[in-house]
């Protein structure tokens, strides 16, 4: 095909399709991008800004309960409309004039509708096919439906529902111990429900240990209920629009609205690829943690073929390449490499500048580390979960880094004890954890846990990512008195090198 439509086809409007486009038309791309919802994606109208939204004025309330004085001034309670208001604000109540405008200033295309492909550098957008010399998907991922009976008809909620409600049920029930489960019980308890959590297993339990002790203990003292270990073995809802849970011990929990959260996988649906070799039918809809290293509960799948493997991820190189292909890109949630948003945006920025410089036939940096490559989702992925203690971390655990044959020492301290720490909150409670490769005197993993640590993890992320020794980082001095001392408290409980002192001579 010696003429095209574009030069870049997007599907997915999204914060990561929206960064492939923009990184690429910087660049002399011509890009469009095609949107069957909202331009701007879940991110902005469905989960990340509105989530947060929700869950900042219990924050606020919270923190201001655990300072004598503040504590004193605390005679109402949270203004529940007042928080829906705002959340809505934060999506334009659910409009994307504003995103479109954008694309506009841009210069980059929206073609509104359904994408799909259509063959090799073709894109179908209603009964319409465009052309592109190069195609991205960042379509992203939907949840997953446990097997359950009775649970779809049962009307449940999903993350998009919980986001975007309009009231706040009496009581919730939350299944999954995950993310999305954790950060929106500590929401809805603060708006007033009755909050049951259900998880098979720990809450967070691909972090350090003492996280899900520790959130375990917060969401009880807020008075959420939390069984550990269950799960329900049918759901049933009523004429009066009550939900009953059946679980596996015998007991039944009722509520008026259940929160299903228990994993995501890659949108991949109705998207073409059988046209182009990649054919997702018959795949295991298996959900994939949050930070993209294994799917929920079992190891990481081989791939069937180049370019998809058997929970329908898109395999990909660092540049974002669909193993197999020269022209198809897959970004963000459609890879499973890492389930966030701001990781996608990562891999975006290296996404549109590799299939600028492909275009172009400039140079491509693709060296680890280069310009073109998102190596960070190797080995310097950071998350926050915005419950209350806040949990932060970036990098290896203690497991993860011990099963990749690591040679490892860890050190932990009390967050409380730091003076910054004491002087945020009376009763400061929190933990703080580094992962230190014994071989080469880098960090590998570290995580904070407590009040206010989300502004902890960006310095341990460059430690990581600038393979910072700890010798060197003795030298970065923590502001006194502020939270961050707990860095220098680490490094105390580490020691320091014991290095021979030579002699010097004249």
């Amino acid at each position: 095909m010696s003429t095209y439509d574009y030069d870049l086809i997007v599907i997915g409007g999204g914060p990561v399709g929206e960064n492939v486009a923009d990184y690429a038309a910087k660049r002399g791309v011509r890009a469009a991008i095609v949107e069957s919802e909202l331009v701007g994606g879940e991110c902005s109208y469905w989960a990340c800004m509105p989530s947060k939204a929700l869950l900042r004025s219990g924050h606020a309330v919270r923190a201001a309960r655990r300072l004598a004085g503040a504590r004193e001034a605390m005679t109402g309670s949270i203004d529940v409309s007042a928080v829906l208001s705002r959340r809505s604000a934060f999506t334009d109540g659910w409009r994307d004039d504003g995103q479109v405008a954008w694309l506009e200033s841009a210069g980059i295309d929206l073609l509104r509708g359904r994408g799909r492909l259509a063959g090799a550098h073709a894109v179908q957008v209603g009964g319409q096919v465009f052309t592109a010399r190069a195609v991205a998907l960042a379509t992203g991922s939907v949840p997953v439906l446990p097997d359950i009976p009775g649970l779809a008809s049962a009307a449940p909620w999903g993350t998009r529902e919980a986001a975007a409600a309009d009231h706040v049920p009496p009581r919730l029930v939350v299944i999954g111990g995950g993310v999305a489960g954790v950060e929106f019980a500590f929401a809805f308890s603060a708006l007033g429900s009755q909050v049951t959590v259900l998880s098979r297993c720990g809450l967070l339990d691909r972090e350090e240990p003492f996280v899900g002790e520790h959130l375990a203990e917060a969401l009880a003292e807020e008075g959420v209920e939390v069984r550990l270990g269950v799960m329900p073995t049918c759901v049933d809802r009523n004429e009066d629009r009550v939900v009953s849970i059946a679980l596996e011990d015998g007991t039944v929990v009722q509520a008026e609205e259940i929160l299903v959260s228990t994993g995501r996988r890659p949108n991949t649906d109705d998207l073409g690829l059988d046209t182009v070799g990649l054919d997702p039918i018959g795949l295991d809809p298996v959900g994939v943690d949050p930070v993209g290293l294994d799917p929920v509960g079992v190891g990481r799948v081989g791939s069937d073929r180049a370019g998809l493997d058997a929970a329908g991820r898109l395999t990909v190189d660092d540049t974002l390449l669909v193993d197999g292909t020269d022209w198809l890109y897959a970004v963000g949630d459609v890879n499973g490499r890492a389930l966030l948003t701001h990781q996608g945006k990562y891999q975006a920025r290296a996404a549109g500048e590799a299939i600028a410089a492909r275009l172009q036939g400039t140079p491509l940096d693709d060296v680890p580390w280069g310009a073109h490559v998102a190596t960070a989702d190797h080995a310097a992925v950071p998350h926050v979960v915005f419950s209350d203690p806040e949990v932060a971390s970036v990098g290896l655990t203690e497991a993860r880094a011990r099963g990749l044959g690591c040679t490892i020492r860890t050190v932990e301290y009390d967050l409380g004890g730091v003076a910054g720490a004491k002087l945020q909150a009376d009763g400061y409670t929190g933990r703080a954890k580094l992962v230190v490769d014994e071989d080469r005197r880098v960090i590998l993993g570290a995580t904070f846990l407590g009040q206010d640590v989300a502004e902890l993890l960006h310095s341990a992320t460059i430690a990581i990512v600038g393979e910072v020794t700890i010798d060197r980082l003795w030298h970065a001095v923590p502001a006194y008195p502020t939270i961050s001392e707990i860095w220098l408290r680490l490094l105390e409980t580490y020691g320091r090198s014991e290095r021979p002192i030579i002699p010097v001579t004249t």
